[in-house]
């Protein structure tokens, strides 16, 4: 049997339900599997936890989450806290603290879910995003002179390394050899930032001949949401900066029917420190306690968190089973449908039970 630490912090608005949603897969699939055990380890940190200690999580909650093998993240931020009180106080000090330094973003339109751009379906979008996580846009260097004064000042620098921008070029470039289409594609903005964005572009020339059998192509970030949009099909796996890749992969699981399916796993490659495994959507309050929440970007998580810990049977499985369900129209209301977060996570959780994958 083997087995695996996993923290669990459900966190804020939909968290909390999404990431019940998801142990319940992830319980119904080992007693399927029955050669793997999850022992799952809840942790309260988030906005809750802020009101009343004045901070997101224990000054040396980073030490303990060390000891696991993967953390499983619900989402982070409440309407009366602060975003950069909550962004900057759990999510960032984990992701920066265990140098995950690639955030990979898979999008691809599920069956049973419809696109919203006219005659694209499952098969003709199917994209991985890597977001450069450590350092870029989101340093967090900067600061403010002069506050409340006409003259007040706001500075936010960007921090590019060469080893930063390096490191995670090569991930890109090895994830895109792993694919069948073999293709990256770089983005920046380096016809108006002239430094950092133009040693993206050198970086991404010199580490390409490393990767002879694997096509890449440049594009300004502008255009790329043009591309994305109307030509989904020339795209195959993308790699960009922080904020770029940020907000890019908003708008791909957008395009692939919903945020609510968008997965994410923040990666240590290197593997020192636990990764950290949580759904794009966000807390997202004006759902937050409806019972409506799509839990499928957290199992989609889920599936990666097992590939990613060696179980590719298990993660197989576990999408094998949503893909089933999403096929059989059964979804959430951000997909078109009208089950509740409970019916989808049951009809996945049987789909588990009797498969034979």
């Amino acid at each position: 049997m083997r087995e695996y630490e996993i923290a669990a912090i459900p966190a804020d608005g939909i968290g909390p339900e999404v990431i019940a949603a998801g142990l319940q897969a992830l319980e119904a699939l080992q007693q399927r599997c029955g050669d793997f055990k999850l022992r799952v380890q809840h942790f309260d940190w988030g906005s809750d936890y802020y009101k009343a200690h004045g901070r997101m999580m224990p000054e040396d909650g980073v030490a303990q989450l060390k000891r696991f093998d993967a953390i499983f993240f619900g989402a982070v931020g409440a309407p009366d806290v602060p975003d950069d009180i909550t962004l900057w106080g759990l999510r960032l000090p984990i992701c920066q603290g265990f140098d995950q330094y690639a955030n990979v973003r898979p999008t691809r339109i599920l069956p049973g879910i419809v696109s919203p751009l006219a005659g694209v379906g499952p098969g003709d979008l199917d994209w991985v995003i890597v977001r450069e996580n450590s350092e870029g846009e989101y340093s967090g260097h900067g600061g403010r002179a002069h506050r409340g004064l006409p003259e007040e000042v706001g500075t936010e620098v960007a921090i590019f390394t060469r080893v930063g921008v390096t490191r995670i070029m090569r991930y890109a470039f090895r994830l895109a050899q792993s694919r069948p289409r073999r293709l990256l594609t770089v983005v920046t903005k380096s016809n108006a930032q002239r430094h950092g964005m133009v040693m993206w572009d050198e970086i991404a020339a010199e580490v390409a001949p490393e990767f002879p059998d694997v096509a890449w192509d440049k594009m300004l970030v502008d255009a790329m949401t043009v591309r994305m949009t109307l030509k989904p099909r020339s795209l195959d796996t993308i790699v960009a900066t922080n904020l770029h890749a940020d907000i890019l992969s908003d708008l791909a699981g957008a395009l692939a029917g919903s945020l609510g399916v968008a997965p994410t796993p923040n990666i240590d490659p290197e593997r020192r420190y636990p990764s950290m495994f949580e759904p794009i959507h966000g807390s997202a309050f004006d759902i937050a306690g409806k019972g409506i929440a799509n839990p499928i970007a957290t199992f989609w998580t889920a599936a990666q968190m097992l590939e990613h810990l060696g179980e590719s049977a298990a993660a197989a499985r576990l999408m094998s089973a949503v893909e089933t369900v999403t096929s059989e129209g059964v979804l959430t209301p951000d997909v078109g449908g009208t089950a509740t977060t409970q019916e989808v996570t049951d009809a996945v959780c049987r789909t588990i039970r009797g498969s034979n994958v």
